[in-house]
């Protein structure tokens, strides 16, 4: 059969409507034996957190609670949390406009599609940025800042779409990247309960940040056995939030296997990313891990990044270092932390250390240039 494959400007294009019709799997989206590893078939058991105790005020129960969220963390750095305030009929709307986004004609996609260096925008498989390992799926991404106006998220869909995307789009999204930004702040405060800081000390320290926010589309694969939704990787920004509808395929690598993290419709996986760490000297982990792609089923999942300001200087909180402790990161900002990822790097299973070597290796040179 004639290749069906589609490419604009050498980019190859994630069209599913042709790829589907190709009798093998193209190399592009083909994993190696080792990202592809199978699964146990066996549960995480990460602990379920009931964040109502929080609102009351139950200290017995709340330090409770932190104590299950630190064990967890410091071992995979997974939680999920339940009463958490986020109205179900939010997070119902905010799947039902994911279809209107990947459904418009796949120029309107690719205009409104994600420029080098930066977060926001349309992204099919990520082919705009690598080569190989491609993911079986689309990702529209965006910011949001705590700073912003009431209504930049839905100024931001106007201008990426114009009247393609019915006004209610942007709406529905800017009302969710709110609610995330309350939960966020709720999550933060159990965070530093359970590290032993002050309970304002994270939520200060975000408190001028804002989220990346992320819809992402895995279509149905013939080949499911020989891709990846989402490779092996662990997250680069601070706290991810994230609700993943029921079909299933987020796993995490802990104690050498691969774990399912069980979808909730009630409840949001929390997970630490690798900022979190270097912020906690690497007590709490950046844990690996991975989505996996369905044969029959399309999978949706709605991702909130938290993320502070950019000229942010990443550093334990002093209390958390003990005197005769060893730094295990230098200070860096956040911003160096965005570059590297962006620009030079494709995270993966060693991101952060990566960066490190690279962050010191650039100060490194800069220094010795200006002497």
């Amino acid at each position: 059969m004639a290749t069906t494959r589609k490419y604009e400007n050498g980019v190859m294009v994630f069209d599913t409507s042709l790829l589907k019709q190709q009798e093998k799997m193209p190399s592009e989206f083909v994993w190696s034996a080792e990202d592809l590893t199978e699964t146990t078939r066996e549960d995480l058991k990460e602990p379920l957190i009931d964040l109502s105790e929080f609102a009351k005020g139950d200290e017995e129960a709340m330090a409770r609670a932190c104590e299950l969220v630190r064990e967890a963390c410091e071992k995979h750095g997974f939680f999920q949390v339940t009463n958490h305030g986020v109205d179900p009929l939010l997070i119902q709307a905010a799947y039902d406009e994911i279809g209107p986004i990947f459904s418009q004609p796949l120029d309107v996609k690719l205009n409104a599609k994600r420029k080098q260096g930066s977060v926001q925008g349309y992204s099919g498989a990520h082919a705009d940025r690598f080569k190989t390992n491609l993911p079986w799926k689309e990702t529209y991404s965006f910011e949001y800042s705590n700073q912003g106006s009431d209504s930049h998220i839905i100024e931001h869909f106007k201008s990426a779409f114009g009247d393609n995307l019915d006004k209610h789009t942007g709406e529905v999204y800017q009302r969710f990247c709110e609610a995330m930004k309350n939960l966020s702040e709720v999550i933060l405060v159990v965070l530093a309960m359970s590290l032993g800081v002050e309970r304002s000390y994270l939520k200060e320290f975000y408190k001028d940040g804002g989220g990346i926010m992320r819809c992402n589309l895995y279509p149905p694969c013939n080949s499911s056995n020989l891709t990846m939704g989402t490779g092996p990787h662990s997250d680069p920004t601070s706290v991810t939030i994230l609700h993943q509808d029921q079909v299933g395929g987020l796993e995490v690598f802990i104690d050498n296997k691969w774990l399912a993290v069980r979808p909730r419709p009630e409840a949001f996986v929390i997970n630490v990313g690798d900022t979190f760490q270097a912020l906690t000297n690497g007590k709490y982990k950046s844990c690996l891990h991975r989505a996996l792609v369905n044969r029959e089923k399309e999978r949706r999942s709605l991702v909130y990044f938290v993320i502070p300001k950019k000229d942010k200087t990443v550093k334990p909180p002093e209390e958390l270092i003990k005197k005769e402790e060893e730094r295990k990161y230098p200070d860096f900002k956040w911003s160096d932390f965005y570059t590297f990822t962006q620009y030079h790097y494709r995270p993966n299973t060693h991101t952060l250390p990566n960066f490190i070597q690279w962050f010191l290796s650039s100060n490194n040179h800069s220094a010795a240039a200006a002497n």
